[in-house]
């Protein structure tokens, strides 16, 4: 565990961090201030987690100090007994922040993203059950403050969507959704069953880091172009010219497409910007692969083809597989109340973690 020593290295670390981002040669580069802030941000909050643990050790280590001395008078080992009680009861509190903060931080945490939904099994009700999610995020959204735009949109003819793709700005979005991409799955009777049956349908969610260029290298001639006339089901998807944008990144295949916006050019950026997420997404599961032990140590591989969590509505249930979760409150978490599943995600990552990091 940490010392006081450690504690002092972290200071001297933080003062070398706030010399360097003086500096005119990083305060010009947008790239290298933003990296030296996040590490700036990271060590600051490492810094404050060891300070109030260190205090707490010592002051655990002076109340036992006193309470072994046999010559200490009454009044003083009553403070002591106190103290180290109420030591006793904070220091596990500390010493799991200070766990925490000692995790190595990920830079792509603090990124936008864009959320890819799609329809699949499960015909009509698919379509459906997709424009429920899309519904269910953008109103979770709202209550977060994010900001969210759809990018490319296919309706289906029964409601819902085909699939949907929508970008999503706000302060530590990935981190937030990461855990998302999967497929999930949904059994209630469909709109459309005379029977009263019981149905069960599946949409996949991918979660795509928005990146930079200068994180990925896309060069023109690798790129084919496509316009088309944008189509959708009326309203702000409708266009008489061909604005929509397809673009075919050759080398792997990738096509990605964007039809919201009413400039050719602007969908083209758009479509950009989604195309460097999923190289950039499709390299980090190759590198995840070839670190298998590392990927087992996620809560999830984000892969499509994984069922992650069902939303029974008979039942009024979402059970997340990936952690044992179940709560009976599924028409609130339709309505956008997903705090309570992120969050129990998001310890179980940290929790496996910690465990793997103590193992090394």
């Amino acid at each position: 565990m940490i010392d006081h020593s450690y504690l002092e290295q972290l200071k001297t670390q933080i003062g070398d961090l706030e010399t360097r981002m003086s500096q005119p040669e990083i305060s010009a580069d947008q790239n290298k201030m933003k990296e030296s802030m996040q590490e700036y941000s990271h060590k600051k909050k490492l810094a404050e987690c060891a300070t109030h643990y260190l205090n707490l050790v010592d002051t655990k280590t002076e109340s036992e100090t006193i309470l072994a001395d046999s010559a200490s008078d009454a009044e003083l080992r009553e403070i002591a007994e106190m103290e180290l009680a109420e030591t006793e009861e904070k220091l596990p509190i500390a010493e799991r922040k200070m766990m925490v903060s000692l995790l190595p931080a990920d830079p792509t945490d603090s990124r936008n993203v864009i959320l890819e939904i799609r329809a699949g099994t499960g015909g009509d009700e698919a379509g459906i059950f997709c424009g429920d999610l899309y519904r269910m995020y953008t109103r979770y959204f709202d209550t977060k403050g994010w900001k969210h735009r759809v990018m490319d949109v296919s309706p289906s003819e029964s409601g819902g969507y085909k699939e949907v793709s929508f970008s999503v700005e706000g302060e530590d979005v990935y981190k937030v959704l990461k855990h998302e991409g999967g497929t999930h799955r949904v059994q209630r009777v469909p709109q459309t069953e005379t029977q009263g049956r019981v149905h069960t349908s599946a949409a996949t969610v991918a979660v795509l880091a928005e990146v930079e260029e200068v994180d990925i290298e896309i060069r023109n001639e690798d790129l084919r172009i496509d316009t088309y006339r944008a189509q959708g089901a009326g309203g702000q998807h409708v266009n008489t010219t061909d604005s929509a944008i397809r673009i075919t990144h050759i080398p792997t295949g990738t096509v990605v497409q964007c039809q919201d916006e009413r400039s050719q050019h602007k969908n083209q950026a758009a479509a950009l910007k989604v195309l460097r997420a999923r190289i950039y997404d499709n390299q980090r599961r190759e590198n995840e692969e070839a670190q298998a032990s590392e990927r087992k140590s996620m809560v999830g591989s984000g892969d499509r083809s994984e069922k992650i969590r069902t939303y029974n509505f008979p039942q009024n249930r979402l059970t997340d597989h990936r952690i044992g979760l179940t709560i009976y409150k599924l028409d609130r978490v339709m309505e956008g109340d997903l705090e309570e599943t992120l969050t129990a995600l998001y310890e179980h990552d940290v929790e496996v973690r910690i465990k793997a990091q103590m193992a090394r």
